[in-house]
């Protein structure tokens, strides 16, 4: 399955290294902490979907609004996302999970489950590296947004807070 996606997901954002390597590392910590917190595997395939595709929208939301702010993004991510995932022959309630994620990836606030709550941790661990938050705006958003433990435990690790 996350191959064919992931390859999907490559041939949309051709030209692009950096949304490539992006979504890439926010799947790969996805899976780790999703794992690691004893996802079931059908929760995991959502997560991963969600993961591998949560900024699809950004290309639309540059061109549409000169923007790619995380708002927009959530507006044009899930039609691109659904037309790949029914292409691909996905179920519908598959695809309404992983469109909803889409849409709320930079939504912190009434966190619904636990894939949204692992997607907005993979996220975050990617972006205050590639964002070069400072050490206190870590420690901030690690106390707000971090929930599980695996995802506590990779921020402190990584980004050695306290």
């Amino acid at each position: 399955m996350n191959s064919h996606l992931l390859d999907k997901a490559i041939q949309y954002d051709k030209g692009d290294p950096r949304r490539i390597q992006h979504f890439l590392k926010v799947h790969e910590f996805a899976v780790l902490i999703g794992t690691c917190e004893e996802m079931p595997q059908d929760q995991l395939d959502i997560l991963e979907a969600a993961a591998i595709l949560h900024d699809i929208g950004i290309h639309a939301a540059e061109e549409k609004y000169g923007s790619a702010a995380g708002k927009f993004q959530e507006l044009e991510g899930p039609a691109p996302a659904r037309h790949i995932l029914q292409e691909m022959g996905y179920d519908d309630a598959f695809i309404d999970r992983v469109c909803f994620l889409i849409a709320h990836h930079h939504t912190y606030d009434q966190v619904d489950g636990l894939d949204y709550q692992i997607l907005l941790e993979a996220d975050f661990l990617v972006n205050a590296y590639e964002e070069s938050l400072s050490p206190d705006a870590i420690a901030t958003v690690r106390d707000k947004l971090f929930k599980t433990a695996s995802g506590r435990r990779l921020v402190d690790t990584i980004y050695q807070s306290t």
